[in-house]
């Protein structure tokens, strides 16, 4: 039988889809250069191609891993995507960069960072894309997402690669949240943000090996003491607090059984399905955000007469509130 041939462009869904679920390579690649187009035609065509795909998806485990600077991210997410590859799964690694929006920056870098994933014909790394506001780029990896789980990837590893905003946006996409902390950073307690403790489904403290172990161990005990005095994002779950080391492996396969103990427990009560449909509808509210700035950095009326409204406004001469009106008004809404 000859085999069917690749998409003559990147407009052609049927056969998109088609070598989508075949789980060929090259076409997901192809898919994935769809969503994140910024062509009227291109993004109309994703659209229908997710739709087409969406009875494909949702079976996938969606994990985000944020961690500050330093704290072998990279290297967790080559640790615990080889350790995945070799109990039988498929992975796919996405980044959310909000700091590519502003500078039309990329990370393809990671890939090189990830040395073993990167020739692991069960694994695909995918950089974010490199520009628009964070609200789109958080709405392209939703897309990359669903598209990479109707190739057959059943576990999705969500990376935040920029700090603040993306750790909220990676949260409401994926099923578990995970924060990397390092051990004897000084105060044990500056990784503890508010925010962030509220989004973490478990905390777990790298560079557990050699001499750091007993340093490692510290870290977790301060972090668990922590955790008693601040709110945790699930009534159902208690926010692990575990040790690890990226570096040997040691600890990565007991990090994987609590993802998966999470899912089990939050499936049972019914959480688990409610925390998807939110996301649903958050990712409804993202795209039209997303629309919404694109109308209004298209619109020609708007272009020529914005100077004029932001100069009044940065010298006092017209309010926010009414500049706002002045907008709405030049739109026709």
């Amino acid at each position: 039988m000859k085999p069917r041939p690749a998409p003559a462009s990147l407009t052609d869904i049927a056969l998109l889809s088609h070598g989508v679920r075949k789980g060929e390579r090259a076409v997901l690649a192809r898919a994935i250069t769809l969503a994140e187009s910024k062509r009227a035609d291109h993004q109309h065509a994703a659209r229908e191609l997710v739709q087409d795909l969406l009875p494909h998806t949702g079976h996938a485990v969606r994990v985000g891993i944020t961690g500050a600077p330093g704290v072998g991210k990279s290297t967790s997410i080559d640790t615990l995507g080889a350790y995945l590859t070799e109990t039988g799964h498929k992975v796919a690694v996405l980044a959310v960069d909000p700091s590519s929006a502003r500078t039309g920056g990329s990370i393809l870098g990671d890939k090189t960072r990830m040395a073993r994933l990167a020739v692991d014909p069960n694994a695909f790394i995918r950089p974010s894309p490199s520009a628009g506001t964070l609200g789109g780029v958080a709405a392209k990896t939703r897309e990359t997402m669903l598209i990479c789980e109707a190739a057959g990837y059943d576990v999705i590893l969500v990376e935040t690669v920029g700090i603040g905003q993306s750790e909220t946006a990676v949260a409401d996409m994926t099923d578990f949240f995970l924060a990397l902390m390092l051990p004897g950073a000084g105060d044990e307690l500056q990784g503890i943000k508010k925010g962030l403790v509220e989004l973490a489904d478990m905390i777990a403290v790298n560079k557990a090996d050699g001499d750091n172990i007993m340093r490692a161990r510290a870290a977790a005990a301060e972090y668990r003491a922590a955790l008693h005095i601040l709110n945790p994002r699930s009534t159902t779950w208690q926010v692990p607090v575990v040790t690890y080391s990226a570096m040997t492996g040691d600890g990565v396969a007991e990090l994987w059984t609590k993802v998966l103990e999470h899912r089990d427990k939050l499936s049972k009560t019914g959480e688990f399905s409610a925390r998807r449909r939110e996301q649903q509808v958050k990712w409804m509210w993202a795209i039209l955000e997303d629309r919404w700035r694109g109308r209004i950095a298209s619109d020609s009326k708007l272009k020529a007469k914005l100077p004029q409204i932001e100069k009044a406004v940065a010298e006092g001469r017209l309010s926010p509130a009414l500049a706002v009106d002045d907008i709405l008004a030049t739109l026709g809404w």
